[in-house]
């Protein structure tokens, strides 16, 4: 164990599987092939997993605050993250949604800081932060650097003590709005009503589960002042919050600035609190709904026990063994053997006064939702009556452990060591509380899930069907003027280093070494993605990566996944528009066999037809999906506008149902025959080990991959987008519902590691952070949208600026007029100003320490180099540059980038309701197009 590491490993939990038969007849096993019979001899030599803690210090102050503290030195950073003891099950009835609302309202400044509370956190270069609210608690957390632990500190505790006089109706009505724009999005959303019902379902409507957290209309409009600010005299004390602080910081460093700043907070009044009050449901209910979605999907949901509860753990690993994993009985039944469902996926949900479990499966498009939840009925029988063999346990505790593992490299946001630490106080008062689950999980046995699956998943059920709404049109009409017819016929951070090497294939290789949690990642980069698809064969590149972790000329699909559950290592592959990738995250203690699997993987896939028609079937489902989501709709619209239709950038990279059904394995065997050699590849590898003990082991995995003596193949070069002629273009896609989405985009330069920055600090003032001009005017001003924003992506050639808001229907010609406006005084009457540079200069400079936080974080960083030539000096003066940045800079990056604005604007949207508008604002050709972006009458 390296010294630095900082998590507690508190001694082996053994993992060897036990092979043995079931009781039932079916379980007498075919004779293993021998790459089985290697994996499962191997899986007994196996390093044995770490049981993990979080080490901490507890502190109550005088006040009631109680402070937890755990010092984790690996980076210069402290996560602050502070959960109340309330949520919408303290909301009385007409009151839905005040806690959610209240959250909102903690953002818009206390009495001694009265304004946006991002911008004072954007100073300090704040990460990892946002505040949410659930049924039992709401939470504010954030990542700063040390040397900014001072002034969050002393931000949170005004708005926790010091908020009541900078609430007014002006900010209640800001924020009811905005609130009522974050339900209309969600609601917006393929399947985004679904939770409306299983609450109104399976809840008495006197449970304080019994409606939803966002609330309903009808109580966001009914809130007034004086019930909000009597919400903060409730619930808002000292004695009813407990603060985290993890990281960069001792006990009683942190116990000191706490009590400084937190002490003189009056405790509040005494809280009640709901306990344990489960609601089991009695035989079987059912319900339809229909809804804008490409697949039929069925819900089924049973009411369960509590977080922390034995059962309620029991039964987690029981949806894990249901649903987790290819050789899962549910997803192997139903995706891979009977190919009825292209997703499933089975858990408990335990909250703090009681649970539910669901089991959720995705049928494929017109498929028979009868037939799927038969099975899984059937399926579920057979487990409650038989049990889980010993090999479906092992993999259960191995995957959880290894997820906690991964999950502990972080200090703050959600899932974080700090997180855990809050949810364990506040939930069941010790903030070691989530070891007790941990440890019951790695110690269950198989008749601890079968009690447990037949107490409360024998009756009781609600089953939710969600169907797809007709594409239904309506006829031209009559002219009803003319009255009846006739009788007739109608902090600063340095990036760590980077060391190279390349094997003897010629495959080269980047690594980045980090030790503060014991695990590996690795990310295979091809130099080929999607463009290099013929227009034919469209789709393609996407395809060959996913069939590949499907089989191998010696494993199965589910072999491998038995495999990778057992080694607690992830598999994953996609392809970008100019890259491909194979991604394996591994524990560093079974390295060496996991490495086996990634290379058996990427050298000899098998294309088997089965699991090729499997994946081509799943590739199909998500564009047909695609085609329902607004964002994606118009994302696809106006790059085809950008581009042309006849460039490859121009297309979608996933391809079209026509093109993706036309795939053959013979065509992804050749493009992995093309793209996949050596010396077109780099491995991407961060982690907990060295490239000196690396190196021999990726020489051994990868000795058979050489590569061919055929030259590269050429590629697509850069993007070339045409210049834009003509007044700019608005392009309007049909699509009901209570949400417009607007995405509008010109041609900007290509990446310049000389101009990079000052392009990225006068778009984080733009529209890049949550204080930026477009979001505040859009959300904050005017509560018409959740969100708003802009950007110009990483890319080789010509890219694209694009701005973006999904805005409330009845104001979409508003937030076009509006959006034009910001870019056209940005680069004319009202440039950025000293005072919004120096603003964005604070929070990227001081953010980068928590940028940087995770491997993936840095992996991600070597992929951009890679990829798109982000040179590997870098970081070694961004923040130089971007702390150097000028108004007069970003004037001249606005020139460049933003210039004189748009050239196409689309708007994905309900075309009755917001076509007249959009054509009066006049500053564009308005033309109506499909969904691919074609013109329609």
């Amino acid at each position: 164990m390296h010294t630095a590491r900082r998590l507690a490993l508190l001694g082996g939990v053994a993992t060897t599987l036990l092979i043995a038969a079931s009781a039932h007849a079916e379980s007498v096993a075919a004779p293993r092939p021998p790459v089985a019979a290697a994996a499962a001899a191997a899986q007994e030599r196996l390093a044995p997993l770490p049981a993990v803690d979080i080490p901490f210090t507890k502190f109550v102050l005088n006040n009631g605050l109680t402070l937890i503290v755990h010092e984790d030195r690996k980076a210069p950073i402290v996560a602050v993250n502070i959960w109340y003891g309330v949520g919408s099950k303290n909301e009385p009835e007409g009151r839905s949604g005040f806690a959610h609302l209240f959250e909102h309202l903690m953002f818009n400044g206390s009495e001694n800081y009265n304004t946006d509370f991002f911008k004072g956190t954007e100073l300090l270069g704040a990460t990892d932060q946002n505040g949410t609210t659930n049924t039992d608690r709401t939470n504010y957390f954030q990542n700063v650097p040390t040397s900014a632990l001072d002034a969050m500190l002393w931000l949170e505790s005004d708005r926790m003590g010091h908020l009541l006089g900078a609430i007014d109706q002006a900010r209640l009505d800001e924020q009811r709005g905005v609130v009522q724009n974050e339900k209309r999005q969600g609601e917006n959303q393929p399947y985004g009503r679904v939770f409306n019902a299983i609450t109104a379902a399976t809840w008495p409507d006197e449970h304080p589960y019994g409606h939803t957290v966002i609330g309903s209309m009808d109580d966001l409009n009914a809130a007034d002042l004086p019930t909000v600010q009597q919400w903060f005299r409730d619930y808002y004390g000292a004695a009813n919050a407990v603060i985290v602080l993890a990281g960069d910081i001792s006990p009683e460093e942190a116990r000191e600035k706490v009590e400084r700043y937190f002490g003189d907070i009056p405790s509040g009044p005494p809280v009640t609190q709901p306990r344990r009050m489960v609601a089991p449901l009695v035989g079987a209910q059912r319900e339809v709904m229909y809804d804008r979605v490409g697949q039929p999907r069925l819900y089924k949901v049973w009411n369960t026990t509590p977080q922390g509860e034995a059962d309620t753990d029991y039964l987690a690993m029981v949806g894990q063994v249901l649903a987790s994993g290819r050789s899962s009985r549910l997803y192997k039944r139903l995706v891979i053997d009977e190919q009825l469902a292209t997703a499933v996926s089975a858990g408990a949900g335990g909250r703090q006064i009681a649970g539910q479990f669901i089991v959720t499966a995705t049928a494929k498009a017109g498929g028979d939702l009868n037939r799927i939840e038969a099975i899984v009925d059937e399926e579920m029988a057979r487990l409650l009556r038989d049990g889980p063999t010993s090999e479906e346990l092992e993999r259960v505790r191995t995957q959880t452990a290894a997820a906690t593992i991964r999950g502990l490299e972080r200090i703050g946001g959600f899932g974080g060591k700090s997180d855990l630490l809050a949810q364990s106080e506040v939930f069941f008062g010790d903030p070691a509380a989530w070891r007790t689950s941990y440890q019951r999980i790695v110690e269950a046995r198989p008749d601890n899930l079968t009690e447990a699956g037949r107490r409360w998943l024998s009756d009781g059920s609600y089953s939710l069907e969600v169907l797809p709404f007709p594409d239904y049109s309506v006829s031209a009409g009559v002219d009803r003027t003319a009255g009846v017819p006739a009788v007739g016929p109608a902090p600063e951070a340095v990036f760590p280093t980077i060391e190279r090497a390349q094997l003897s294939n010629g495959m080269k290789v980047m690594f980045v070494r980090r030790e503060s949690v014991p695990t590996v990642s690795m990310n295979l980069i091809l130099d080929a993605g999607a463009v290099v698809d013929s227009d034919d064969k469209a789709g393609l590149a996407q395809l060959t990566p996913q069939v590949m972790t499907n089989g191998t000329d010696d494993l199965t699909a589910i072999e491998i996944s038995d495999r990778l559950q057992l080694l607690g290592a992830t598999l994953g592959a996609g392809s970008g528009t100019n890259s491909t990738n194979v991604t394996m995250t591994a524990l560093s203690a079974r390295l060496e066999p996991s490495l086996d699997l990634f290379a058996d993987v990427v050298l000899n896939p098998a294309f088997r037809q089965e699991d090729f028609q499997r994946t081509r079937t799943l590739q199909i489902a998500g564009i047909q999906q695609s085609n329902r989501n607004p964002g994606a709709i118009a994302s696809r619209v106006l790059s085809r506008e950008m581009y042309g239709p006849e460039s490859p950038y121009g297309r979608p990279g996933s391809g079209t149902e026509q093109t993706v059904a036309s795939l053959t394995p013979a065509d992804a065997e050749a493009w992995h025959q093309t793209w996949f050699r050596p010396d077109n590849a780099t491995l991407v590898v961060v982690g907990d080990t060295t490239l000196a003990e690396l190196t021999p082991k990726l020489e051994r995995a990868f000795a058979e991959w050489r590569a061919p003596s055929t030259p590269m193949p050429a590629r697509p070069g850069p993007a070339d987008a045409p210049e834009p002629s003509g007044q700019p273009r608005i392009l309007i896609v049909d699509r009901a519902g209570p949400q417009s989405t607007i995405l509008a985009g010109r041609v900007a330069p290509a990446f310049d590691p000389a101009t990079e920055a000052s392009i990225e600090t006068m778009n984080t003032a733009l529209g890049g952070a949550f204080t930026s001009r477009i979001n505040m005017n859009l959300r904050e001003d005017k509560g018409w949208s959740y969100g708003a924003g802009g950007g110009v992506p990483f890319g080789r050639g010509d890219r694209i600026y694009s701005v973006s808001a999904g805005v409330q229907s009845d104001k979409t010609a508003e937030s076009l007029a509006e959006l034009r406006r910001e870019l056209t005084e940005v680069v004319g009457s009202r440039p950025l100003t000293d005072a919004e540079i120096q603003a964005a200069r604070a929070n990227m400079v001081q953010g980068l320490a928590g940028n940087w936080e995770t491997n993936a974080a840095i992996a991600g960083e070597l992929q951009n180099m890679v990829v798109w030539g982000v040179p590997e000096n870098y970081y070694d003066t961004y923040a130089q540059r971007v702390g150097s940045m000028t108004a007069a800079q970003a004037a001249v990056a606005a020139q460049a980038v933003v210039g004189s604005g748009p050239t196409t604007w689309v708007v994905v949207g309900d075309r009755a309701s917001i076509e007249p508008k959009i054509r009066a604002l006049g500053f564009a050709d308005v033309q109506v197009v499909d969904i691919h972006g074609r013109p329609v009458q």
